[in-house]
């Protein structure tokens, strides 16, 4: 049985949730706050997060920052709820690691439907090519979700984690920031190239000396060069 941790200050739409994904068979805990929502996540360990953004305290843009930088949560697929159709705001969240946005008031059809893809799409992408990379100087541990640079264990999000597996895993091809936005995200959510371009600048700002690994075509995409 899959959890979502559901986040969100308002009463009525945590009961309307609640009862539509237990009703396809999730289990369901939930959050009012923040702090409550990191201390649920690092102890529960759920499948999915359904974020609010406008939260009391720490809003849900605090909130995935910390989720990111958790051992235990840094793995966490997270779905932004919002009553914010800016764009601005879509971009920002997916920047931060976010896997989709459901703008408010919630479609419940669409809301499970949305949980089941990204939960597909995580579990393809554990499953799929599931060894690790060991380039000496850069080891990629997919069953652990590290990287190690120069034996030095770096802090990768997942989002960050999953493009440079992909790239590593793709030695010497050219891979498209489409692939790149397709694979990472999944077709069905909106995505910028922008996004992909700050993920891998954060990349090769960890990579450090080693930044030239991911090789820039212009116009195209990128691609990963061993030393």
């Amino acid at each position: 049985m899959k959890t979502v941790l559901v986040v969100d200050d308002e009463k009525d739409i945590v009961q309307l949730i609640r009862y539509n994904l237990e009703r396809e068979g999730f289990r369901v805990e939930s959050a009012q706050d923040g702090n409550e929502a990191l201390k649920k996540a690092s102890e529960v360990k759920p499948d999915l997060i359904l974020l609010d953004i406008m939260l009391p305290g720490k809003d849900g843009y605090d909130v995935m920052k910390s989720l990111n930088q958790g051992e235990k949560t840094a793995g966490i697929p997270v779905i932004f709820l919002t009553a914010k159709s800016a764009e601005f705001d879509e971009v920002l969240g997916l920047e931060l690691g976010a896997d989709d946005y459901i703008v408010k008031p919630i479609s419940p059809r669409k809301l499970i439907s949305r949980i089941k893809a990204v939960l597909r799409r995580y579990e393809g992408a554990k499953s799929e090519e599931g060894k690790n990379i060991d380039f000496g100087t850069l080891v990629i541990d997919r069953d652990s979700y590290t990287v190690k640079v120069s034996g030095e264990q770096m802090f990768f999000p997942r989002k960050e984690f999953e493009i440079l597996y992909y790239l590593a895993s793709h030695e010497g091809k050219v891979i498209s920031r489409d692939t790149l936005l397709s694979r990472v995200w999944g077709a069905d959510v909106y995505v910028g190239d922008r996004t992909v371009d700050v993920h891998i600048r954060k990349i090769r700002e960890k990579l450090g000396l080693h930044s030239d690994m991911i090789e820039t075509i212009k116009g195209v995409g990128y691609k990963f060069k061993a030393e």
